[in-house]
């Protein structure tokens, strides 16, 4: 089969397709024909081992996922497809049927075909997304909605999201109003009108106004896009206000410390634990209208390095979709 591989770190360029061996499913696995995967922030910070983190974050990074190259090749962890085959246990897929879900830090879903438990964090699509759409929900849908579970939002309480045009920002977006929450969307001049569209009660354009500095204060405050600090946005949270991190070791650190001194938190925890019933929470948002998953380019599986240098740009709207095959 085809998949794109790595076999060092570094720019998009060391990305290439090659043929590998098709995985056989075990007794508990399924073999999803995969139509469409996400190229995420993860894919990016993993296959240049977190250089832009600095030195300790990017030790950390290859102690995770080898020192010297990659133990796993494959990148790619948010897909949708079909059922290939399936293995003798499994019950609750057949062959056919059309599937979405996350293979997490295991990765190995930028490739035709990949093999995942029937236990993993993989549902069946829902009928009213095309596989690129529903290759788009995991990356920012489960990050969003493990962070705001973790600031435990509540009504009538207000929160900002800062970044709110990215995968994770526009599922957090969507994911605050389910919450029942008064929800500011900060993003740029060209995507105003798309954060409204996902229901923000109101958006501040951040070419035009600095939200730390228009006197307003919220009692969460989300950095969807790892471009904030608790330092900054601190005078704009309410007493006993939380800073919602989504990047950065030293906000592990600040999370430790904040715990224990001030009134004001910063909520960080890695690894984060997505399970199969979030998945099935966000199939269900979808079937019943209230979250869509954002697509802002989709490429050929051969253009993974024009798709990953897009990513890295930072400019992404929602998720960029890598299509195998006829995508639909």
């Amino acid at each position: 089969m085809k998949a794109v591989v790595y076999d060092r770190y570094g720019p998009p360029d060391v990305l290439r397709i090659a043929d590998v061996a098709r995985p056989e499913p075990k007794d508990d696995e399924v073999l999803i024909k995969v139509r469409a995967v996400a190229v995420t922030r993860g894919d990016v910070h993993t296959r240049e081992a977190n250089r832009k983190g600095g030195p300790a974050v990017m030790l950390l990074s290859r102690l995770v996922s080898g020192v010297r190259r990659p133990r796993q090749p494959i990148l790619g962890s948010e897909l949708a497809g079909e059922v290939a085959a399936v293995g003798s246990s499994v019950t609750e897929f057949a062959v056919g049927d059309a599937v979405f879900g996350s293979s997490g830090f295991r990765f190995g879903a930028h490739a035709e075909f990949i093999c995942l438990p029937e236990s993993a964090r993989i549902a069946h699509k829902p009928a009213n997304l095309s596989f690129e759409e529903a290759a788009a929900i995991c990356d920012g849908g489960l990050n969003a909605l493990w962070a705001l579970r973790l600031a435990r939002l509540t009504p009538p309480q207000t929160i900002l999201v800062y970044g709110a045009s990215g995968a994770i920002g526009t599922a957090g977006v969507q994911l605050a109003k389910h919450f029942g929450v008064d929800v500011t969307a900060v993003t740029s001049t060209r995507n105003l009108d798309l954060v409204r569209s996902l229901g923000a009660d109101r958006v501040i354009d951040y070419t035009r106004e600095d939200f730390t500095r228009n006197g307003q204060a919220y009692d969460v405050i989300f950095d969807a896009v790892g471009k904030e600090s608790f330092t900054r946005c601190a005078p704009s949270l309410k007493p006993g206000g939380r800073y919602l991190a989504t990047d950065g070791l030293g906000n592990l650190l600040r999370a430790v410390w904040s715990s224990r001194f001030g009134d004001k938190k910063v909520i960080f925890s890695i690894p984060p634990r997505y399970t199969k019933q979030d998945v099935l929470f966000l199939k269900e948002l979808i079937e019943s209208g209230r979250f869509r998953p954002v697509v802002d380019r989709s490429y050929p599986l051969e253009q993974v390095v024009e798709a990953s240098r897009y990513v890295e740009t930072e400019q992404k709207v929602g998720n960029v979709i890598l299509v195998i095959g006829s995508g639909g």
